[in-house]
């Protein structure tokens, strides 16, 4: 029993990545009469209690770890802008030396200008915040419906046959072709835009949760089974920790194919938003209104772009990437 109870514990630390298969399986395949595992055991087995470390102790790994990897991420966060800023720098200079003509890009400076002026008239900050509610609201319909899909299909083979033809059919076609059915489903109002939101959403989420299911190691599933877990506790300790990375893989690639949806959403009969103000520039031939349309387009997506990045870093800290010299 006891044996019996390492085992389980060992596979929900190979779960997390604490433990290396290969070690776990050499540990198993030793003499059974001692103890391999730290573990605090009671029986029955369901009531098995893993020393833990307290959250104190956690904490104090967190900030740790974030104190070590502080200074390379500086490090890096200053050469990414750097990069940025010589673009910018470039950018302006060709405007000043005439290279770039006003009517057909406008400068850097000309950006900042016109959006400090839509700023102060009260327009930008609605216009953002409708825009995001839209993202945020087609990312969670097509990630909601992207995951039980994608549930379904990596945990059962007949739900996979079910699932699986018809959704890579829709895939096949360029969902963005879908958008004169849908205005006639959905209309030419808010519903249109979240809509195509979600359903561009849908399938990276499907495919890499259930490729990542799929992908977990089933010799801790069968651990899992030997020391009498079930389906519930194989789920949660096994699986779903097992799939996360392909999860937020996924979740990464729906951001973006999000903000190219609203971008073409926001086209249709668009009275507020980002659209609207680059609709706007484009009627009045206002080339500053649309970069910065764009720019602010772009800025948002990397916000939330660095927001799963630091739910990735958060939950996948055990996780030990390839970093070239």
């Amino acid at each position: 029993m006891d044996l019996c109870a390492g085992a389980c514990a060992a596979s929900r630390m190979t779960a997390r990545g604490d433990l290396d298969g290969s070690v776990l399986m050499t540990k198993l395949a030793s003499d059974g009469s001692a103890d391999p595992f730290p573990v605090a055991v009671q029986h029955p087995v369901e009531n098995i209690q893993i020393g833990l470390p307290s959250w104190a102790e956690r904490w104090q790994s967190v900030a740790l770890a974030a104190s070590a990897w502080a200074p390379v991420r500086i490090g890096r966060a200053a050469r990414r802008s750097l990069v940025v800023a010589i673009l910018l720098v470039l950018w302006q200079a060709a405007s000043w030396f005439g290279l770039l003509n006003a009517q057909t890009l406008a400068s850097p400076a000309e950006v900042w200008a016109a959006g400090v002026q839509l700023l102060q008239s009260g327009e930008l900050l609605p216009s953002i915040w409708v825009s995001l509610r839209r993202v945020v609201e087609g990312l969670l319909i097509g990630v909601s419906i992207g995951s039980v899909l994608g549930l379904i299909a990596g945990l059962s083979r007949v739900g996979e046959e079910i699932i699986d033809a018809p959704l890579q059919m829709l895939r096949a076609l360029p969902f963005l072709g879908l958008l004169p059915l849908l205005i006639v489903w959905l209309g030419i109002g808010e519903g249109i835009k979240v809509g195509l939101v979600a359903i561009g959403v849908v399938f990276p989420i499907y495919l890499n949760l259930s490729k990542g299911i799929r992908a977990v190691d089933h010799r801790y599933a069968e651990l899992a089974r030997t020391c009498g877990v079930g389906r519930r506790g194989l789920l949660r300790w096994i699986i779903l920790p097992g799939a996360l990375p392909a999860f937020l893989v996924g979740l990464r690639f729906s951001l973006g194919i999000a903000w190219l949806s609203l971008v073409v959403s926001e086209s249709i009969n668009a009275q507020a938003g980002i659209g609207y103000l680059i609709q706007q520039g484009q009627q009045f031939l206002q080339t500053d209104v649309i970069v910065l349309g764009l720019v602010i387009y772009a800025l948002l997506g990397l916000f939330m772009e660095g927001f799963v990045r630091l739910i990735e870093w958060r939950a996948l800290r055990w996780r030990v990437e390839f970093t070239s010299a």
